[in-house]
């Protein structure tokens, strides 16, 4: 099969990408999510690829979609962060746009993408985790996907570390994923500048002196500068986060880790403490032969990359 194209749904863009055989994009567009409409997103995803169709001879589209996505892979089931419950999201893009469709989850197809032609290359057991709003994985064992029984496998941004804890918008409390992602790095920014206000004082001067206008941006930049404040929130997120690694070794034994998503760009600032408590908390730890943890390689690319091709299988 030749080109294909491939979609990436978050909660706050469309992004859409004609990709060749050797996973390079040809040409790529964004669109804001309408989040609150899943008629609207739907449209949003149509009108994108027929555009791009119109451009470029394609045979197929992939769609990556920030939700639990059936064993079909044609049903978004549930959503977190969106509007879509039981969304036939498949049946829509292919009535509109006359290419035959696959939906996928879009950490798996992030995940799919670093396998083949990323960071993953030449691991055949991955699991990748998307730091981004929420948190998503995706899972590689033996060269294949993991997807489970029912197509919602991987989900571990809502496997629970607190009992009881911080509410999360899948209607549990304590998942993971409000501990370890964008949005526990800025709670955890916001909560030090109103406690803390002299410590935090470069946070507060980047988010216009009020902790609410604190931003992932602002704690990342602030760290790059070395400001103590920004440091130990990276250091907190950081530590839930190879906690979170520790736990999936212990279940998955995989022989790498990729971080991928918004927060993954600040780099050794986060791979430090999670590498650290990785280290001090996986079970067997001095008996067994540990993963690697690194950077993903494809960037915001990933989801775009790895819907389309696996739009060709």
């Amino acid at each position: 099969m030749g080109l294909t194209i491939g979609v990436d749904v978050g909660g706050t863009k469309v992004a859409a990408g004609v990709v060749d055989e050797d996973g390079r994009i040809l040409e790529k567009l964004k669109r804001p999510t309408p989040s609150s409409s899943p008629a609207d997103t739907a449209d949003v995803i149509g009108d994108a690829v027929l555009e791009l169709k119109g451009r470029h001879q394609v045979e197929a589209v992939g769609v990556g979609a920030a939700g639990f996505v059936d064993e079909t892979r044609s049903t978004v089931v549930f959503a977190p962060n969106l509007a879509w419950r039981d969304e036939p999201l498949k049946k829509k893009v292919e009535d509109r746009c006359g290419l035959p469709t696959v939906i996928e989850n879009d950490a798996n197809a992030m995940a799919w993408g670093e396998y083949r032609f990323g960071a993953g290359r030449g691991e055949h057991f991955l699991v990748c985790i998307t730091l981004g709003t929420g948190i998503g994985g995706g899972v590689i064992i033996d060269g294949e996907m993991y997807r489970g029984r029912y197509g919602l496998g991987a989900e571990v941004g809502h496997y629970r570390v607190v009992p009881d804890g911080r509410r999360c918008g899948c209607g549990n409390r304590g998942c993971w994923e409000q501990y370890a992602s964008g949005r526990a790095l800025v709670a955890e920014a916001r909560e030090l500048a109103r406690t803390s206000p002299a410590i935090a004082g470069r946070l507060l001067e980047l988010g216009d002196g009020i902790p609410e206008g604190i931003e992932g941006e602002e704690v990342t930049l602030a760290a790059k500068e070395g400001d103590p404040a920004a440091l130990e929130c990276f250091r907190v997120v950081g530590h839930w986060l190879g906690q979170g690694l520790a736990d999936l070794a212990a279940l998955l034994d995989p022989g790498r880790f990729l971080i991928g998503g918004g927060v993954s760009d600040a780099g050794e600032l986060l791979l430090e403490p999670a590498r650290s408590t990785f280290v001090k908390s996986v079970t067997g730890r001095g008996h067994r032969t540990l993963a690697d943890v690194r950077i993903a390689e494809l960037g915001s690319d990933a989801g775009v990359v790895g819907a389309a091709d696996l739009a060709r299988r």
